[in-house]
């Protein structure tokens, strides 16, 4: 009988305990400082690629970089 309560203690405290992280992690990935810095990285990556192309081409990718950037930050 005692081994099956130290059991199941385990386990709630196991499932809590996950809980618990799971819910820090979402809270820390999703705040705005974060999303913004995201972000900011995934445009910096798509102007790099956009580096010794044509006047033409070069706006083009910016105009893309710039679209994705929005969409990422959730601005209308």
């Amino acid at each position: 009988m005692e081994k099956k309560f130290i059991r199941i203690t385990l386990l709630i405290g196991a499932i809590s305990s996950f809980s618990y992280f799971i819910f820090i992690f979402l809270r820390y990935y999703n705040s705005p400082e974060n999303i913004e810095e995201r972000c900011t990285v995934r445009f910096q990556k798509d102007v790099k690629k956009s580096v010794g192309k044509s006047d033409e081409e070069w706006g083009l990718n910016m105009d893309i970089a710039n679209d994705n950037y929005f969409r990422c930050m959730n601005v209308p």
